[in-house]
């Protein structure tokens, strides 16, 4: 019976060796659109570079790079005025300059901003800063009563962040996504 199982008709196997195979940066680009999330600025990121190019690539999204996290933060909190949703891209080391933009304009005035961090300052990090900005990071996440969710496998990309975005707009509460590098693969170091 198992070997019956094992074979499959050239149908089978022509419709498998053709089905594209999830990527996590495909997944987060169709949970933004399925979510309505159509406003997505950025601070360039060698890790986030796929995800970068297929929303420019994507006439849906609305998606450039800013100077700062902190314009990036202002410019989704504007649209969420004028009825728009948006994302914010950025890697460990920003986030260190977002405490006060967070706890002075984020969460009290109920934006509901979704930032999707790479993360660094793990897993084989080379540069100090990154690891100090790690370890800093989710505990002032939790001291702004921040939700945040750390996401390390494809398989619960989908719904963590799903769940998360929908959450953020029904609370209006921001939320930050942090995406390990067991998830994205991490920044390569070449030598």
């Amino acid at each position: 019976m198992a070997a019956a199982e094992d074979k499959a008709s050239p149908q089978q196997s022509a419709s498998r060796e053709s089905a594209p195979q999830a990527t996590w940066h495909g997944i987060v680009l169709q949970t933004l659109k399925r979510n309505e999330v159509r406003l997505v600025p950025y601070v360039p990121d060698r890790v986030l570079t796929t995800l970068i190019k297929s929303l420019h690539a994507d006439p849906y999204f609305t998606t450039f790079p800013t100077a700062r996290e902190e314009e990036a933060v202002g410019i989704v909190a504007g649209a969420w005025m004028a009825g728009m949703r948006g994302a914010v891209l950025m890697q460990t080391s920003g986030f260190a300059t977002l405490a006060n933009v967070l706890a002075s304009l984020a969460v009290p005035y109920q934006i509901p901003l979704i930032m999707f961090v790479s993360e660094r300052g793990t897993l084989g990090e080379f540069n100090y800063g990154q690891a100090l900005v790690c370890r800093t990071m989710r505990p002032v996440l939790d001291s702004l009563a921040m939700e945040h969710h750390t996401i390390t496998r494809l398989d619960e990309l989908e719904f963590i962040a799903d769940r998360s975005i929908k959450q953020a707009v029904t609370t209006q509460a921001p939320v930050a996504l942090i995406l390990s590098p067991l998830l994205t693969g991490g920044k390569v170091f070449d030598k």
